[in-house]
């Protein structure tokens, strides 16, 4: 088990070098508006009235879809969730990326490894995320079986941390 966790810290650390494109001053939100990666994202926050929350003190640990994650929900599914009359079901979706917290990648690998392989995660929308570990990639699986991989980590923030996820993890309802 010690090799894993070695493995797994190793690959976090350096796919952590994306952090030294982010700037700790900075809070989640403004470090999420400088990423090309994530203007969907930034669009989804700002409709769900989220912005203000997510630049607040904290701290939170974001787990962050990259637009691409998000092209790959069913045709319609952003237009939709975008809409005024359905504010409080992006925002469901939104907050169940959030885990309250300052959790870095090695916090993360740590709770895995002492949970004998996955840690269950509660979000800010209080649903539940498994962090576990996919040979050498950490992976988040949601309420309906959905897996997102961690594709970069360690985006310090002044108020939590970002890490990339390469899928929409969605809660139950």
């Amino acid at each position: 088990m010690k090799s894993i966790k070695v493995l797994a810290i190793a690959v976090l650390t350096t796919l952590a070098s994306y952090s030294t494109q982010a700037q700790s001053t900075k809070t989640i939100v403004e470090n999420a508006i400088d990423s090309k990666d994530h203007t969907t994202l930034v669009a989804a926050v700002k409709a769900a009235g989220l912005a203000d929350v997510l630049s607040s003190k904290g701290p939170f640990t974001v787990f962050a879809p990259t637009n691409e994650a998000f092209a790959k929900l069913p045709k319609g599914t952003i237009e939709t969730l975008l809409k005024p009359e359905n504010k409080a079901t992006l925002q469901a979706v939104l907050t169940y990326h959030v885990v309250a917290g300052n959790l870095d990648s090695k916090a993360v690998v740590d709770a895995i490894t002492k949970g004998k392989g996955s840690v269950t995660l509660t979000t800010v929308q209080g649903g539940k995320l498994v962090a576990s570990l996919s040979g050498k990639n950490v992976i988040l699986t949601d309420e309906k079986g959905n897996i997102a991989t961690i594709t970069a980590v360690d985006i310090t923030s002044s108020n939590g941390v970002i890490h990339v996820i390469d899928t929409v993890v969605l809660p139950k309802s």
